[in-house]
């Protein structure tokens, strides 16, 4: 670990009270309504889901595409823990929160969408399980990594309630906890990528390989840097703080490194298996899969030169995780939904309360957040952020 000196994490302070929280809050109360009125009346009443489409917006958006924004923590971790990036410290708290809401309002979402919610907890007792089933693997994994971020939080809580020597005495530990959080998303995360596989050819060829587990985790870790970038930039100007620029930049650096290996693996495999002229044929399917790539190509024109990473001003590491985040939210959207044809006479679009329900998971993820940073210490002190960039 680097013995560079960091800020002590201090809360940002202020009111829980203004505009964003309000509506925020308004957007939940909408969603939990609605969640009610599913649970008593049943998917029927309030989703657009058919026979032919079983998985909608609150399985695709709230869970793969959820948990792969929230896999922030996971990527920051790999960095600081493993590749003994020590710099990158300070990026560990506000990362792992991102994740912590964002796992944990994706592992809730899954119960939405249970036809039988009432024997959820079927996948927690031993007598059903299926381990041979990949859902039982990514569903065990998801709920045990939550249990895990709990805990590698739980230091905030204790650092807060002045709880020092159990602080200390959970920190002696927290080295198996940070290990099993490095490895559960790396195993379900590649999981989700083989839940794609076993669908066959109800999936387009640009999609369907089993290449799909290694594209999945790749992308996951692309992800989680790309909402670094993006969450910092947000926070900072939410705060009314200097944007990290010291650290973001060789982050993004490193970023675009796993990035062109991804492109590298994605388009090596198309063209070993001879699909790649599905990309050049004149459909909306073909459209989709040149937006999805061009997200994730968008980020070398914005940032990869030394120049572009030394500009003091954060805009284009802004976009660039905004192009990062859209790139991994349309690979997974294409896989699962919009390249997914399960014959004719089946089609699907989210409902209102669908869209409702998932525009209101992601505002208790913002609320959340900013009640988190704002009373328990999380971010660095502001002072911290004001150091010269690098390249």
């Amino acid at each position: 670990m680097s013995g560079q000196q960091h800020a002590r994490p201090a809360p940002v302070g202020g009111s829980l009270f203004n505009a964003t929280t309000l509506v925020c809050g308004v957007l939940i109360a909408v969603m939990a309504t609605i969640i009610l009125v599913r649970l008593i009346f049943g998917l029927g009443a309030t989703t657009n889901l058919n026979d032919g489409y079983s998985w909608g917006a609150w399985v695709v958006v709230d869970v793969f595409i959820g948990s792969a924004l929230a896999c922030g923590g996971f990527s920051v971790a790999l960095l600081v823990y493993i590749f003994n990036k020590g710099q990158y410290h300070p990026l560990v708290r506000p990362a792992l929160l991102g994740s912590l809401f964002g796992y944990t309002l994706a592992g809730a979402a899954i119960t939405f969408d249970l036809g039988r919610w009432w024997n959820f907890w079927h996948i927690f007792w031993p007598g059903y399980f299926n381990v041979n089933s990949v859902m039982f693997e990514v569903a065990a994994c998801i709920t045990l990594y939550i249990i895990v971020m709990w805990i590698e939080f739980s230091p905030v809580f204790l650092e807060k309630l002045g709880l020092h020597d159990a602080r200390r005495k959970l920190g002696k530990l927290l080295f198996f906890f940070i290990a099993l959080g490095i490895v559960l998303p790396m195993m379900h995360q590649a999981s989700l990528g083989t839940m794609l596989v076993v669908m066959g050819g109800q999936v387009n060829a640009l999609w369907q390989t089993p290449m799909q587990p290694l594209i999945y985790l790749l992308s996951a870790i692309i992800l989680g840097y790309g909402v670094v970038l993006f969450e910092s930039c947000v926070a900072a100007s939410a705060y009314r703080r200097q944007v990290e620029v010291s650290m973001l930049n060789p982050m993004a650096r490193v970023m675009l490194g796993i990035m062109a290996f991804y492109l590298l693996v994605r388009f090596a495999d198309l063209i070993a298996r001879g699909v790649l002229g599905h990309a050049f044929q004149p459909s909306f399917i073909a459209l989709a899969f040149w937006i999805e790539n061009a997200c994730f190509i968008a980020p070398f024109l914005l940032i990869r030169t030394v120049d572009a990473r030394r500009n003091p001003n954060p805009a284009r590491l802004f976009l660039a995780g905004i192009a990062v985040m859209l790139g991994g939210i349309l690979l997974r959207l294409n896989g699962f939904l919009i390249a997914f044809d399960t014959g004719p006479g089946w089609t699907y679009f989210p409902s209102v309360p669908e869209l409702l329900v998932t525009i209101g998971i992601f505002a208790a993820e913002v609320l959340g957040y900013i009640v988190i940073t704002r009373r328990f210490p999380v971010l660095p002190r502001a002072e911290s952020y004001a150091r010269p960039a690098r390249s």
